[in-house]
This record gives structure tokens, sequence and C-alpha cells, in this order.
């Protein structure tokens, strides 16, 4: 089973976005990073997907599995 996943990227006319992978349109536009996490973890849970922070050079910061995660910490703690 594929993962879904949910992307929080900068917008290149400013602010940020909320997307589903392969989107090409963002599900909901933001001012603030911290808006577009906090909208799209609630939606990462609710879809049971991986949440996908992008910084604004746009490389993956500290993804977040709200979903089956075909590798668990092996930690339970």
């Amino acid at each position: 089973m594929a993962r879904k996943e949910r992307h929080v990227t900068p917008n290149k006319t400013g602010g940020w976005d909320s997307k589903r992978e392969n989107a090409e349109r963002a599900s909901k536009h933001f001012e603030t990073k911290k808006e577009a996490m906090d909208w799209s973890r609630q939606k990462s849970k609710s879809e049971g997907s991986e949440l996908i922070p992008h910084k604004m050079n746009g490389r993956i910061q500290n993804p977040d599995s709200h979903g089956n995660d075909p590798n668990p910490p092996k930690d339970k703690n």
C-alpha cells in the first residue's frame, strides 16, 4: 500500500501552501508557516497521511507520520 502524503511548501508569491501529493493546486494557502503546519497536521491526522514540511529553499524538514508508517521506529518510548 502506497503512503499518502501532505506537503507544506513555500508559495512563489509569498506565504505557504498545503498540498496533497502530486497536486497541481494547493488545498489551502496561508500567510505563515505556523498556520499552514497547524492546519496541515490536523488534515494529515484525519487522512492518516505523512506530513512533509519544506524549508524556504524547498528541502524537506522533519517529516511526521500520521498513518501506516512502512518503517516505524523500533523503540516504543
